[in-house]
């Protein structure tokens, strides 16, 4: 990814590290990145938007991510869609000169959107308009449209607004656990996590499905995942991190890492002393 981040408005640029995308610095001169917070508004549903452009690109370019526990929605000219929790990897083409506008929304922070538990959405890619109708379908257009990313910002914010969410303490709850899981690299398995919650193991489970789209188990392993793609390039030993990220041994990691980044690890530090 290209390091340029243009300067926003109002101060609400937020941090770029690209965790999740796979070599990201491959492509560094390709195309620009940047990520937008939210209005005070929609603080409580969306973490943030998120913008990659790029120009006359000589050849395609293959990004591939290894997905959050999130769910998405995407406008670009090849697709606009809402994208559940994706929990195997996943790829995007860039040709020629384009733009992808993306909503990240906040763990459970879908649901208000949604009106049913997010596991609906596990794994699958809804169109905008399939799911809001003709609303959809013209802030499609509308984004489509507008050739300053800030201003197409703007029309979905005042999209989210006019479907009127009620803010819902239980995603509260639910994006304050993932964010527990993310920052603290001791936590490994769900039980730990219940503990930390006050509920029962079942009883998380259920929430996280509801809220999130997948169970707490699978979120503690995506989030060491990605933490084990930016450690590998620092030459750390492959069993000494399987055990400090709660993997049973080196092989466990191995097949989890190249499942989902689509290389083992020891390949994937090789490609980054590359880049």
């Amino acid at each position: 990814m290209a390091t340029s981040v243009p300067r926003l408005p109002e101060g609400r640029l937020v941090e770029t590290r690209q965790r999740g995308w796979v070599n990201p610095y491959a492509g560094l001169n390709a195309f620009d990145f940047f990520r937008q917070a939210p209005s005070p508004e929609l603080a409580a549903y969306v973490e943030h938007f998120w913008v990659v452009t790029w120009t006359d690109l000589a050849e395609p370019y293959e990004q591939r991510i290894v997905s959050h526990p999130t769910v998405n929605m995407t406008i670009t000219q090849d697709f606009h869609r809402i994208a559940g929790v994706i929990r195997g990897g996943f790829s995007y083409t860039m040709r020629d000169s384009g733009r992808v506008l993306g909503t990240r929304f906040r763990p459970g922070g879908f649901r208000p959107f949604l009106g049913g538990p997010v596991s609906q959405l596990t794994g699958r890619f809804v169109e905008i308009s399939e799911m809001y109708g003709a609303a959809g379908a013209a802030l499609v257009e509308q984004v489509l449209a507008e050739p300053d990313a800030r201003a197409a910002i703007a029309l979905i914010e005042r999209f989210l607004r006019s479907l009127g969410p009620n803010q819902d303490p239980t995603a509260e709850e639910v994006a304050a656990l993932v964010a527990m899981v993310e920052s603290d690299m001791s936590m490994t398995r769900v039980d730990e996590l219940a503990a930390r919650s006050g509920r029962s193991v079942r009883s998380l489970q259920r929430l996280f499905r509801d809220y999130v789209g997948v169970g707490p188990k699978w979120v503690i392993r995506r989030f060491r995942l990605h933490e084990a793609a930016e450690r590998v390039h620092r030459g750390i030993d492959l069993a000494t991190l399987a055990a400090e990220l709660g993997y049973t041994d080196q092989a466990h990691l191995t097949r989890d890492f190249t499942a989902a980044v689509g290389m083992p690890p020891a390949a994937y530090a090789r490609l980054g002393s590359q880049a």
